[in-house]
């Protein structure tokens, strides 16, 4: 596992195992809305400046990177080695942002759109950051790839690690 690329719903645990890879594996981990969102979620960068901090990232030996964005994973594919899906029930994705709260300094209306946002992933169509696309990106990737389902598929992924 050299360069790692985990997609997934909001909420399905992305940040969480991108930390536990990348202390395992000794590589940074790279998480896109600190490369998208402006500090305390008050706006997205340019996507001209949002590019280039991820090319940079992306121009690293290994990483692990997390997000649900589509636009970031198609500007990195080629790079990736490794592809990880967390593809994990709506309801159970939900439940853990309302457990986590609000992050990043996000007000409570960005809370509530987060959550309409989460619960729209399955329903979106031609849109990257959709779980129609995911699944394109997971089928076109050549190289090791993994899609997760639930926690215990998380747990014995992370085991044989």
């Amino acid at each position: 596992m050299q360069r790692v690329f985990i997609i997934g719903n909001g909420g399905s645990g992305k940040s969480w195992l991108a930390k536990v890879l990348a202390e395992r594996l000794q590589v940074p981990a790279v998480h896109l809305d600190d490369l998208h969102w402006l500090r305390g979620f008050a706006g997205e960068h340019p996507r001209a400046e949002r590019d280039l901090l991820v090319a940079q990232a992306a121009e690293r030996d290994a990483w692990i990177m997390e997000g649900i964005y589509g636009t970031i994973l198609r500007q990195v594919f080629a790079r990736v080695t490794d592809l990880i899906w967390l593809d994990m029930p709506d309801e159970e994705c939900i439940s853990n942002l309302r457990e986590r709260g609000q992050t990043g300094g996000g007000t409570s209306d960005q809370f509530d759109e987060l959550l309409d946002y989460t619960r729209g992933y399955r329903l979106r169509k031609n849109h990257l950051n959709s779980f129609e696309a995911h699944a394109q990106f997971f089928e076109a990737h050549p190289l090791q790839k993994a899609r997760l389902r639930s926690r215990q598929e998380m747990a014995a992924f992370l085991s044989a690690v």
